[in-house]
């Protein structure tokens, strides 16, 4: 059996994978891709069912015997059972976590009502069970057992591959020709080789071509000294980005937010026609989707790379700290505010941070995210009236005055090395620990400014008093 690799120790180089997509099989002739139509149709029905298998019954298992029927072989079985598993766990691991983001949002829901804070006409969060996922994409992710990726010595192309087919013995040779960028992607700058690609292919059909990603591994040394000044990062929608030296960058304000409004406009259209042509039985029903909808989600995507960028950029040599953000089970009373939050991409963030930190080789870590933008960053008070707006930060307390997402951000940043909050299990034990926080401020507040003028008379009294008379 195949010993699995340990994970890198701290300051130890990271292997990472990186992907090359977008390599179209355009040398491929028609009968070569109506095979591997054929193959993947069968193939996907077979993932499907799995799927449904480890997503409801049984927990996800990539050796789970085979226990269906199919056309496929015995190795084709296989890899159809370890990408149903690594669906199934990706849902369960992402249903867990709303779930538990809910629980949460339930216990914070019921101690404002034991403490009369609960604001008029608020609704107890609501748990909407999750669909079973459904494959709607052609997608194979095959390993060397059914899909040998081999380089081309005697032609003009660079790599064939090999397929497994339904019939027995019967294999595909299908070509692959690399464009300059794939190819410049593909070469070691320090050797000028090709790189050693990894044995795992992936195969996908889009508008009725078909698309091969290729992956190879990179060692990557984290080279942020662990001395270096942590930098705070908190998220959020006026400015994606916000750090605790008061930078932000990036921003869904602006002409993203108009282009949203306008798209949401469409859809609501599309779904007022959607509704008639179903009353009057129209079968064939129009989509609520539009081009202008997914291009909007990509240049979203693209402006929040650039904030990252940006971001590590300018603070070269600094550790982060970001925040653990769950997305998911984020309501607002408005739904025009949820159609925003969800247009902002707000959880796409965290994901590029994350890739970023690890392509570069810079130390970050994700620490807890509850209740830093409630909390006062000086006294460590918490409560929801610090916020009078989403700009402004004031504490009831303290008075401490800031801008909300630059008070959050210095909290997250403090979080880095808390190991206290970070044993903590629950939003609950979040809160008790930062109240106790609080009252240990306080006490000390007291100690320095209130409490001498009264004591004066105690003091003058002691043996340690230099007092005279």
């Amino acid at each position: 059996m195949k010993k699995r690799k340990k994970r890198a120790k701290k300051g130890e180089p990271q292997r990472v994978t990186k992907a090359v997509t977008h390599i179209r099989l355009e040398e491929t002739n028609l009968g070569k891709l109506s095979v591997l139509d054929q193959l993947a149709q069968v193939y996907l029905a077979l993932c499907q069912q799995y799927v449904t298998l480890f997503c409801t019954d049984e927990l996800p298992d990539s050796f789970h015997a085979p226990c269906l029927v199919t056309s496929l072989s015995e190795r084709w079985h296989r890899v159809a059972i370890q990408q149903a598993a690594g669906i199934a766990k990706s849902w369960r691991t992402n249903r867990a976590n709303a779930y538990q983001d809910y629980l949460d949002a339930l216990a914070e829901d019921k101690e404002q009502e034991a403490d009369r804070t609960l604001e008029a006409g608020a609704k107890e969060p609501e748990w909407r069970e999750w669909d079973v996922p459904t494959l709607q994409q052609t997608c194979i992710q095959a390993n060397a057992n059914v899909v040998k990726c081999e380089p081309s010595h005697d032609s003009t192309f660079d790599y064939w591959l090999t397929i497994s087919t339904l019939e027995f013995r019967q294999q595909l040779f299908v070509p692959v020709k690399l464009s300059n960028y794939h190819i410049g992607v593909l070469t070691d700058p320090k050797t000028g080789k090709r790189r050693t690609i990894n044995s795992s292919v992936t195969l996908n059909k889009r508008d009725g071509a078909w698309w091969l990603t290729l992956s190879y591994n990179d060692m990557v040394t984290v080279q942020t000294p662990p001395d270096a000044p942590v930098i705070g990062i908190d998220v959020g929608i006026a400015n994606f980005i916000t750090t605790s030296d008061g930078k932000q960058y990036g921003t869904f304000n602006g002409k993203l937010r108009e282009r949203q409004k306008r798209d949401r406009e469409k859809r609501r259209r599309k779904a007022k026609l959607r509704k008639c042509l179903e009353k009057k039985g129209v079968k064939r029903l129009p989509s609520t989707s539009s081009a202008t909808g997914q291009r909007l989600i990509r240049h979203v995507r693209q402006e929040i790379n650039r904030a990252v960028n940006l971001c590590f950029t300018e603070h070269e040599g600094c550790q982060f700290a970001y925040e653990q953000l769950s997305v998911a089970t984020m309501r607002h009373k408005a739904r025009a505010m949820n159609a925003y939050m969800r247009a902002s991409n707000l959880g796409h963030i965290p994901n590029q941070v994350a890739w970023n930190v690890t392509k570069q080789g810079i130390a970050a870590t994700r620490v807890k995210s509850a209740y830093s933008s409630q909390q006062c960053h000086v006294c460590h008070y918490v409560d929801r009236k610090n916020r009078p707006n989403q700009r402004t930060f004031c504490c009831k307390v303290c008075g401490h005055t800031t801008h909300a997402d630059l008070n959050a951000s210095q909290n997250i940043a403090a979080r880095l090395y808390d190991e206290e909050l970070r044993a903590c299990t629950s939003r609950a034990e979040v809160k008790a620990l930062l109240m106790r926080r609080h009252e240990h401020w306080k006490q000390k507040f007291r100690i320095a400014v209130v409490d001498p003028p009264i004591q004066l008379g105690l003091w003058a009294s002691s043996e340690t008093s230099t007092d005279v008379g």
